[in-house]
């Protein structure tokens, strides 16, 4: 049965479009049956492309990112994403007061999927894309061996 994952973190240009492409890169490699997609918490990005730096560190670690443009999460979205990941948990609360809560609790951070449970700093303040980038690459791994083990 497809599981249909959401990644969000706030302008959609960073972090959780890193997270979509390395979990879909990670999916490839590994099989599974997967709708990966992300967005923001705000609208301030709408339309723009991935950040610059964060394309970059994707593709030093080839993976590729063309195409992608900031959307925002919608109430539409919470209904139809099994799994809606964030990046921080700021990211939660916003889409909480968004949709009125968490009612089938789909909502959980990256790397609480790990065995460090934390936010993922956002490296459009920090300037560290790489460190972000290996956070990321640790929560899909976890969030995909979840997922797989969950389904056997």
């Amino acid at each position: 049965m497809r599981k249909k994952i959401m990644f969000v973190c706030l302008g959609n240009i960073c972090r959780s479009p890193m997270a979509e492409f390395v979990f879909k890169a990670i999916a490839d490699e590994r099989g599974g049956d997967f709708e990966v997609a992300s967005s923001g918490t705000s609208s301030e990005e709408y339309g723009n492309p991935v950040y610059p730096p964060a394309a970059a560190v994707l593709a030093r670690h080839d993976i590729r990112c063309q195409g992608k443009r900031a959307v925002q999460f919608t109430k539409e979205d919470y209904a139809y994403y099994d799994c809606i990941v964030c990046m921080e948990q700021r990211n939660i609360s916003r889409l909480e007061r968004l949709v009125g809560g968490d009612p089938l609790g789909k909502f959980s951070r990256l790397l609480d999927f790990t065995d460090a449970p934390r936010d993922i700093a956002d490296p459009w303040y920090t300037g560290d894309f790489e460190t972000a980038f290996h956070e990321i690459y640790e929560g899909c791994l976890a969030l995909y061996d979840k997922l797989q083990a969950d389904a056997r």
